[in-house]
């Protein structure tokens, strides 16, 4: 019963130092999710206004124009955000399993998490990077969309396109899959009310204001949905630690129930044992 009492409390002691941990982790992720989630929200007025900018431009522009043109016979140009840090729930694991559909298109895959998971699986990447920071995040963005950009307009690729987590709530927060390029002109059309007409000249021309605004507000977009992931992610690490701080708590509470009954049975025992003692020599 001794040994039993002190290997209950070895894993007393066990949980508390791990339920210490998560306790600081949790902490540590609700601080860094307002930080993120602050920088999210002062980036997503600049981000609306290059895309309202972009929907101005192409919503009179020609059907023909390269930047509304899908080449469906080209893989597609995929940049896929993930974490360089563990720990995080189901993040991570929901952006693999989109990727299964995804085997012949060209896939750049940013986070340490997710290059580890491309090289255990085998698959094939058109770029990795990992560790990627907010301060050198925008420009490594932009460098990937450059060349993007110039394979989109050669014909090479059939689409860019960026997967990501959806930043919804602090419970939730959904994988998703978007095209930031070829720019879907019905979905603009919405925007113009019925029987509104507007003449509009353009300096310079509109296929070189096009050439101009695409690049900014393409960056602009794949920037916003990698803070949106960074968001996600600090999101879900915080729910996962406090339910890590939850069950700690839990197994915590069963394991004193079980080193006092042991206690109290090893008591019981000794008290059995001296009374049978005093009746013997009675």
């Amino acid at each position: 019963m001794a040994q039993s009492r002190q290997a209950i409390q070895s894993r007393i002691r066990s949980v508390e130092s791990t339920r210490k941990i998560t306790r600081v982790m949790q902490l540590i992720a609700s601080t860094e999710l307002t930080k993120q989630r602050r920088r999210m929200e002062e980036n997503r007025e600049y981000a609306n206004g290059l895309e309202d900018l972009l929907a101005f431009a192409v919503r009179s522009s020609a059907d023909d124009s390269i930047y509304l043109r899908e080449n469906k016979e080209k893989p597609n140009f995929v940049i896929v955000f993930t974490s360089d840090m563990g720990l995080c729930g189901a993040y991570n694991a929901n952006i693999f399993r989109m990727l299964d559909t995804h085997s012949k298109d060209d896939i750049v895959m940013i986070g340490t998490n997710g290059c580890t998971w491309a090289k255990a699986n085998h698959k094939v990447l058109h770029k990795g990077i990992e560790n990627m920071n907010l301060d050198n995040a925008y420009e490594i963005i932009s460098k990937l969309l450059n060349d993007a950009l110039k394979r989109f307009e050669n014909g090479e690729i059939g689409k860019i396109q960026v997967l990501y987590t959806h930043f919804k709530n602090v419970l939730t927060y959904i994988p998703t899959l978007e095209t930031v390029l070829p720019v879907q002109k019905q979905e603009i059309k919405e925007e113009v009310q019925e029987g509104a007409k507007q003449l509009t000249d353009y300096e310079p021309d509109q296929d070189e204001m096009l050439a101009q605004i695409i690049p900014m507000a393409v960056k602009s977009a794949v920037y916003a949905r990698f803070l949106e992931s960074k968001t996600s992610e600090q999101a879900s690490r915080r729910m996962a630690m406090e339910a890590a701080t939850d069950n700690a708590d839990e197994l915590h509470d069963e394991l004193m129930l079980a080193y006092n009954q042991a206690r109290q049975a090893a008591i019981t025992n000794e008290i059995i044992d001296i009374v049978g003692g005093a009746n013997a020599l009675s």
